[in-house]
């Protein structure tokens, strides 16, 4: 049994997604003769059969009903607003907007929807003053005085802290959690009845109200540079957030538009609206996806898998909206044959994909396995291998990585909101590494800018990019993990080795030049000079001390509960024995061969996560295994170290195929960390070749 929610998401950019998990879902269901029973909610449709024939349902489990059928019935208000440009308009819906409340809801539950997290402080100012001007201040805080005095004291946001004493809050993902938890905790609680907030929140956690309002319906786009239209279905699940069934006998929700989309609204948000799907949209990854788990092996197998998807229902039924101009059954299949020849191509350009000598077998290359198992789009994969070098002109500097990781297409959504560009203009002048600074515009160059302030430790100007670079961070370590194995596989040791620092860089937050000891608790500059005295100046040093060796170094500088808590951090951390055998007897030249390796920790109990406290969540630690002679590299390999106090070493080998040159060759062998600076290892091999 499956159970899909907000199904007519298929239409907007994550749909895919969904769409291909379904679609596969029900091929393999078919070819291996085991049925799924699925269950679909939605929004009412206007075409709820095309949706069914995809899912496999039957016309007489189809349940569709008008969108006037709710638990709460609903008040909708719709009102236009003239203006040609977008922030005196804004500022034009904020009387509009108190008078909604002040009618529909003076004494209940109120949500304000609006595009921006500036918005949510500029509204929530304008509701106080004009509740200032009523001479009402208080109308909207519900609890005493006293009691709320406390809880601002712990606030960290300056605007909430002001807004929460009108009883008027503002939530946005830019928020310090601990702020975000008690403005939510105090609206569920109704201890403040109005929230300002932006539409992420109608997607999030159920906060359900008497009257919602929807401040305008267009956003800014940073990567269309253009205020651009909210999906209905977003209009739509913050119209859902009005209505509480267990206090109202009816909901309002008044939805504030530009004057020329009055009348769009007015139809479609009382009518089933058709929903399309974006699966041509994304086809490349997917059908890469495919490819490398064996489910399509040739061109006709690509067709049939499209059969089943709801791409080609709709297809069928609006072959115009997918730009097919022949709507004859024949038209609609040789458009999708076209479809599979031109996305195979550019699959196979990029190096993703291979394609046969007879033109139809399609077989995975080693950058398709890469973009699909560390979820890249294949465009990345194909930068990556066009950009990083090694051999021929030298390795790639770390500047030159950073710039490369940021140019993903992964870093093409992140906001580069109104007039940041100024802002990112500043941010550069502060940084070590340059950018293209014609570019400041560019999702990259934030991306850059935003990763150099977190290795250097630097202030970010707003809390906008607070939470911009947290997004940046959650797709940074998986991207140069594809890095690594692209440099890997052609050979690259010196930018596979760079790849792995940056690693490194960004999680701990700091250059590979920083003081190494810093982010230890109790590191003072104090504690640190009484080390450097003794000669400990390397966080692998310190790993190795015992507790009675670190309080002879630092009893004169950090105090009991200090020592204590810098001994247990040390305790944890791996201090790792590297050991590596060549074969026993010449080999081959160009016949493949295994050095044996061997790493210990000394049987140390390991931590949960790496120690990271720059890095935005826990993570685990991981290790590379690398081997490779000058600039060239034999052997990668990926490894998780032994822990606990009754574990042995690991004992596992590196699989390399012997150099082509018969003589002596003095391999490097190194064991990289993925988390920590400065504790990895490296030994030499000596290999025999005749």
């Amino acid at each position: 049994l499956v159970i899909i929610d907000e199904i007519h998401l298929l239409g907007e950019e994550r749909g895919p997604i969904l769409e291909v998990i379904v679609s596969r879902m029900r091929y393999m269901a078919e070819r291996m003769s085991q049925p799924v029973r699925i269950v679909g909610l939605s929004t009412a449709m206007a075409n709820a059969s095309d949706l069914a024939d995809w899912l496999g349902i039957p016309h007489d489990s189809i349940f569709n009903f008008k969108p006037s059928v709710r638990p709460v019935p609903l008040e909708v208000h719709i009102a236009g607003f003239p203006g040609q440009h977008y922030c005196p308009r804004m500022a034009a819906m904020n009387k509009p907007t108190y008078r909604a409340i002040t009618v529909h809801s003076p004494d209940q539950p109120t949500l304000v929807f609006v595009s921006s997290r500036r918005q949510t402080r500029l509204t929530a100012l304008d509701l106080i003053a004009y509740c200032s001007a009523d001479e009402k201040e208080g109308q909207f805080l519900n609890m005493p005085m006293g009691e709320l005095e406390p809880m601002l004291a712990a606030v960290k946001d300056p605007a909430l802290r002001h807004t929460l004493a009108f009883g008027i809050g503002i939530h946005h993902a830019g928020l310090d959690e601990a702020d975000r938890v008690l403005v939510e905790k105090l609206f569920l609680g109704q201890s403040i009845l109005v929230l300002v907030c932006t539409s992420t929140l109608a997607w999030g956690v159920n906060f359900p109200a008497h009257l919602v309002v929807v401040k305008g319906t267009e956003y800014y786009d940073g990567k269309a540079k253009r205020y651009v239209d909210f999906p209905v279905t977003d209009v739509l699940q913050m119209m859902g957030r009005a209505g509480r069934p267990q206090f109202d006998t009816k909901a309002v929700a008044v939805i504030l538009v530009h004057e020329p989309k009055k009348t769009f609204y007015k139809k479609f948000l009382y009518e089933p609206f058709p929903v399309e799907s974006c699966l041509h949209e994304q086809l490349h990854d997917h059908i890469n996806a495919e490819v490398v788990t064996g489910t399509i092996r040739s061109k006709q197998d690509a067709v049939d898998f499209l059969s089943w998807t709801y791409f080609y229902r709709r297809l069928l039924q609006n072959p115009a909206y997918y730009h097919c101009a022949d709507a004859t059954p024949e038209g609609t299949n040789g458009h999708l044959s076209l479809l599979v020849e031109a996305t195979t191509a550019d699959l196979a350009c990029a190096g993703c994909v291979e394609v046969g000598e007879d033109g139809v077998s399609l077989a995975p290359s080693t950058l398709g396995r890469v973009a699909s198992y560390y979820y890249l789009s294949y465009t990345t994969v194909a930068l990556f291998h066009a950009e990083l070098h090694d051999v021929d002109e030298g390795p790639t500097a770390l500047s030159d990585l950073l710039r490369v990781l940021c140019d993903a297409s992964e870093y093409d959504e992140l906001p580069v909101r109104h007039n940041e560009e100024v802002v990112n203009e500043q941010l550069a002048d502060k940084l070590p590494w340059p950018v293209e600074r014609s570019r400041f515009d560019s999702p990259h160059v934030k991306a850059n800018l935003l990763l150099q302030a977190h290795f250097a430790r630097a202030p970010l100007p707003m809390s906008d990019y607070v939470t911009d670079l947290k997004s940046v961070l959650d797709q940074a370590l998986r991207i140069l993990q594809a890095m690594v194995d692209i440099a890997a596989d052609a050979g690259w040791l010196h930018t596979a080795l760079g790849a792995m620092s940056l690693t490194q860089m960004v999680s701990q937050g700091r250059f590979l030049d920083a003081p190494p000891l810093s982010d230890l608790p109790g590191m003072s500059a104090a504690a640190e000079e009484a080390l450097a005295a003794r000669g400990l100046t390397h966080l692998a040093q310190l790993v190795r001390l015992d507790a009675q060796a670190l309080k002879r170094a630092l009893g004169g500088t950090l105090g009991a509960r200090q020592l204590s808590e810098l001994s247990g951090l040390l305790a944890t951390l791996p201090a790792t024995e590297l050991e590596a055998a060549p074969p026993p007897l010449a080999v081959e030249a160009g016949a493949d061969c295994a050095i044996s390796v061997t790493v210990s920790t000394g049987g140390r109990r390991a931590r949960r996560s790496a120690f990271a406290p720059a890095f935005p969540k826990a993570r685990g630690g991981g290790w590379w295994l690398v081997m490779g002679e000058g600039d060239e590299l034999f052997a990668l390999k990926r490894i998780n170290l032994p822990s606990g106090s009754g574990s042995g070493p690991l004992k596992t080998e590196l699989m390399m195929c012997a150099p082509e040159e018969p003589g002596v060759h003095e391999c490097a062998v190194l064991l990289v960390s993925d988390s920590y600076i400065g504790l990895d290892q490296q030994v030499t091999v000596r290999v025999e070749v005749r």
